[in-house]
């Protein structure tokens, strides 16, 4: 097999989808992630339904599809929204990160939505108790489902009588000022860190609030199909935060690739984190 390089591993999943050998990719599937902002993905659960037209050209669907393909066990349950994308409970992850002893980032359900009205409340429980046994981790939680979070949490952690756990971020996905009400059920939500992850973001958000908002990402969509995104959008959600204290982290322009536009906002990359 081809010895892989650190650039390598920067490479995003749909990059591989347009032109990496089987073998290749095979190799980078186990090498961990190349998202900018964190350092390790972790699926106790993988597929999803789409929302919303955020999802309408969704990386993991693609993905899945080509995971099912490969053989990949974790991927042979179709769904709705394509092959190998059914929302599937994988009990034997649960307790994946206890086993890394290096302190990371970790962005959980990279493939899928952690509260998926089919992902139960005690599977939620299972979930928050190994996060809250990692105190050396920062969990990275993101769901296009906001209002069922801010229903759940609450009853996990009384169920589970934790206190909001220090290392664990919730936060939202919002591509359009018609889907701000998430940031809404966010806020609503106990958390040590709150963050945004405007991607795709297809349309200007002149209404965002960004009161109670640790973290901001920004990114554009990438593939075949992707949506073009307007500079200005980005320079007035940078502008915000700056004026708000609010991290910002500009994840790419997009393109047919994820890396094809680069990362270059007015002359520089942006890689703000939030403080926790």
């Amino acid at each position: 097999m081809q010895a892989m390089t650190r650039e390598d591993t920067r490479v995003g999943p749909l990059e591989l989808l347009v032109g990496v050998a089987d073998g290749r990719y095979r190799a980078l599937m186990a090498s961990g992630t190349a998202i900018e902002w964190t350092d390790a993905t972790w699926n106790p659960t993988t597929g999803c339904r789409k929302v919303s037209p955020g999802c309408d050209h969704c990386y993991a669907a693609t993905l899945a599809k080509r995971l099912k393909a490969m053989g990949n066990p974790r991927y042979q349950k179709d769904g709705p929204d394509g092959l190998g994308f059914g929302l599937t409970l994988h009990r034997d992850k649960i307790e994946e990160p206890l086993g890394w002893a290096a302190p990371r980032r970790v962005f959980v359900n990279s493939m899928s939505d952690l509260f998926h009205p089919a992902v139960s409340e005690a599977f939620l429980r299972d979930v928050y108790s190994v996060m809250a046994r990692c105190p050396q981790h920062q969990f990275q939680v993101l769901t296009k489902r906001p209002a069922r979070m801010a229903q759940f949490v609450p009853r996990v952690l009384d169920r589970l009588r934790l206190q909001v756990p220090q290392n664990v971020w919730l936060g939202t996905s919002i591509e359009s000022n018609e889907y701000l009400d998430r940031a809404m059920w966010l806020r609503k939500t106990p958390a040590k860190v709150r963050f945004l992850s405007l991607e795709p973001l297809l349309g200007p958000l002149p209404d965002l609030d960004l009161a109670e908002i640790d973290w901001v990402i920004v990114g554009g969509e990438s593939g075949p199909r992707h949506r073009p995104m307007d500079p200005r959008w980005v320079r007035e959600i940078r502008d915000r935060c700056r004026e708000a204290g609010v991290r910002f982290f500009f994840k790419q322009w997009g393109g047919r690739t994820p890396k094809a536009g680069g990362r270059i906002l007015d002359r520089r990359t942006w890689d703000e984190m939030p403080r926790a």
